[in-house]
């Protein structure tokens, strides 16, 4: 990218006016061998002067450029000049010292065998020691480096190494030192992952350094200032190695758990440094403040753990409590979930999280259970904190309860669930309606949101608004509209498929529709089937399943009666099919096989997503493939519109950010993450509720058709 360097004279007005005209002037070339084609070293400014050292202004940084000069011309030791090639601020502008010329800032010595200033420029962070990066300055430092790769007259090579690089004397870069490497956020060639945690960093470090090669099975994580799974996990396996775990692994299981609890020492009473350190490492991973000597545990340790056990709903004043819960914080620590509301989240949400931690986790203590996360956000682990909840509500063995949805759930939702509700029984089922808000109202096609409203939640009136949410959301799942809590409304609310057994008219299938199986599928009550218009693999391949349509089926269908939808999948399991350029041979192919089977303008095509495809992933992958696959439909003048087959949140998020028309949603995949946590999109038309064997050999998937939604196609047009 292109970037603008201030040239000298933006900084030589502030050195001694003897040296001014030379400081103003264009570097001299250096009789010393210069060929920086290897990479740049890291520098920083080194201890903050007395009385001063901030750079507040630009001013700020301009007069401590001079400073550099003055210092460095004040004897031979850089060849009479400034001895870094370029300075960076925080303000994010670059100012020239040698420029592209040698300079003398890398101190002698070699990197194999290229001297340390012969094949390396020199970029000096204008940073005290003291001094933390900010996103400006880094920034530019990428963009530095990248120029100075491909754009200068003498182009560099990857290699970014810290000043202290095999250089014990010194500990410059200071705290540029987690950014002075290859595949940091200052390198180009990597992703920006902006800036990181100085404490994170340190606690990175210092595990890796005191583990590595130590613990059996340990595993290195990033040392780059963010937190994330990889570091919380080797805190992990550091936690085990000084409980006497062996090998340690990156899970926080019940062997874990059970060591913490046996050892039974609050940090404030914790005699093992070690330890003191992972706890203090693990605060600042999740976002407290923590002693900055990670060794200790200090008052500033100790208030952000009491913060900490407040945010998870628990009492640290109660002394029963604290040491009963210690055990579950210690593995909160240990994971990425969250405790304090995040941007975007919804505080009602988080009074539930923690009112499941006090009762189920701290009261009942259910034994399966975790702390669930009380980040204002429902999602996967805080479906299966209600749903041991609930178990316990309806009267299963403690013991027994691990959060399935299974036939004892399912027996005790048509018994005592279906009865009336009083206490936290009740509080769960509208927790549920709250965490499946919105719904949709129905006038006529027409749907409008209808929020589920928190005061509603917690009490035991049965209100007109609740009466009235729970009624428009039967209607909006196409299930009986009763306005209670009866099974089918609670296992919609709780599951993606619903009540499995409940009666559907839509189905999808891999085989051919014959005049007989047509016959077959209008005698079981069905009126609309889902077909493949084409199958990535030839006839001659052993995992050739034969789904494609086949020539005069599409009307052998109508002629049974029946209406039928269109699929197209190619290895709609596997990421990598999901690009942009696939996604547009594969909305070209869906189209010209449309037209090959003569079905009508206007048909929605829906797409296939066949696997839990995570945030990132919809991302980096699903929303090209889509764009790519509209991109194609509209180029042959948008003949046919496109849908989403994939879960609640893939077909949500493609038909708010992409325009899908229609979603056919993966329900019977209920233990997908994508479906946990998430709504019914607003316009499905089929949910895909129950896989079974329709006749010998004849797999369906049992598909709820939606009143209103996705008509499918009824007649042919003329070839």
């Amino acid at each position: 990218m292109p970037v603008t360097i201030h040239k000298r004279v933006t900084w030589s007005e502030y050195v001694d006016p003897m040296h001014r005209v030379h400081a103003a002037s264009d570097p001299v070339p250096s009789a010393n061998p210069w060929n920086p084609t290897v990479g740049v070293f890291i520098h920083h400014r080194g201890p903050a002067p007395l009385g001063g050292g901030d750079y507040v202004t630009e001013e700020d940084c301009l007069e401590d450029i001079a400073n550099v000069y003055m210092d460095h011309v004040s004897d031979d030791e850089f060849n009479g000049d400034v001895a870094y090639n370029f300075f960076v601020c925080q303000h994010g502008n670059i100012y020239e010292g040698r420029g592209y010329e040698r300079g003398e800032a890398n101190s002698p010595g070699y990197v194999g065998e290229v001297g340390r200033n012969t094949g390396f420029y020199s970029i000096c962070a204008l940073m005290q020691t003291n001094h933390t990066a900010n996103e400006p300055l880094l920034r530019t430092f990428r963009a530095l480096i990248q120029h100075l790769r491909t754009e200068a007259p003498r182009p560099t090579g990857l290699r970014i190494l810290p000043h202290s690089f095999e250089n014990p004397a010194t500990v410059c870069p200071g705290n540029m030192l987690m950014y002075a490497k290859e595949g940091s956020t200052i390198d180009p060639a990597a992703p920006w992952i902006g800036v990181g945690d100085l404490h994170v960093y340190k606690a990175q470090r210092w595990v890796n350094s005191t583990y590595a090669g130590v613990a059996p099975g340990y595993v290195w994580c990033p040392e780059n200032g963010r937190t994330g799974w990889s570091t919380v996990l080797s805190f992990t396996q550091g936690l085990q190695h000084e409980l006497g775990i062996s090998p340690t692994v990156q899970n926080f299981g019940p062997g874990t758990f059970n060591a913490v609890k046996a050892r039974n020492k609050l940090p404030n009473q914790e005699t093992n440094g070690n330890l003191i350190r992972l706890y203090n490492g693990a605060l600042f991973a999740k976002g407290y403040w923590a002693s900055v000597d990670q060794g200790q545990w200090t008052g500033d340790s100790q208030e952000s753990l009491e913060t900490l056990y407040g945010h998870a709903g628990l009492s640290y004043a109660d002394a029963t409590m604290r040491q009963k819960m210690w055990p579950h914080i210690v593995k909160a620590l240990m994971r990425m979930d969250q405790f304090r509301l995040v941007p975007g989240a919804d505080p009602e949400i988080q009074k539930i999280q923690r009112r499941l931690n006090v009762r189920y986790v701290a009261s009942v203590g259910i034994p399966a259970m975790s702390l669930v996360p009380c980040d204002g956000i429902y999602s996967r682990d805080v479906q299966q904190g209600l749903m041991m909840g609930l178990q316990y509500e309806l009267g299963l063995d403690v013991n027994a309860i691990n959060g399935n949805f299974g036939p004892g759930t399912q027996a005790g939702l048509r018994g005592r669930g279906s009865g009336t509700l009083t206490g936290d029984l009740r509080y769960i089922f509208r927790s549920a309606c709250y965490f499946n808000s919105p719904t949709y109202v129905r006038e006529g096609n027409i749907y409008t949101p209808l929020s589920y409203l928190a005061s509603d939640i917690g009490t035991d009136v049965g209100t007109g608004t609740h009466i009235g949410w729970v009624r428009a959301f039967q209607d909006f799942s196409q299930i009986p509209i009763t306005g209670t809590n009866d099974y089918t409304t609670w296992a919609q609310l709780l599951v993606s498929s619903g009540d499995t057994t409940r009666p559907a008219t839509g189905c999808d299938c891999i085989t051919e529709i014959t005049a007989t199986r047509g016959a077959q599928l209008y005698a079981a009550g069905y009126r609309i089937v889902g077909r493949y218009l084409d199958e990535h693999l030839p006839p001659t391949d052993p995992y050739y399943l034969g789904k494609a349509l086949k020539p005069g089926e599409p009307q052998t269908i109508l002629n049974a009666g029946l209406r039928f939808f269109p699929l197209f999948q190619y290895n709609g399991r596997q990421l990598a099919n999901f690009t942009f350029d696939k996604g547009y041979d594969q909305g070209t192919k869906a189209h010209q096989k449309a037209v090959e089977h003569r079905i009508p303008p206007g048909t929605c095509i829906y797409f296939g997503v066949d696997y839990d495809a995570m945030d990132a992933e919809i991302d980096s992958n699903v929303k090209p493939y889509f764009q790519g696959v509209k991109a194609a439909l509209a180029e042959l003048g948008n003949r046919y519109t496109f849908g989403t087959y994939g879960s609640r949140n893939v077909c949500s998020r493609i038909a708010e950010e992409v325009g899908a028309r229609w979603s056919l949603v993966s329900g019977m995949s209920w233990g997908f993450s994508g479906n946990l946590g998430f709504p019914m999109p607003e316009n499905w038309a089929f949910n895909q509720i129950r896989e079974f064997e329709f006749q010998p050999g004849w797999g369906l998937d049992h598909d709820v058709w939606r009143q209103g939604a996705d008509p499918g196609v009824s007649t042919l047009v003329t070839a």
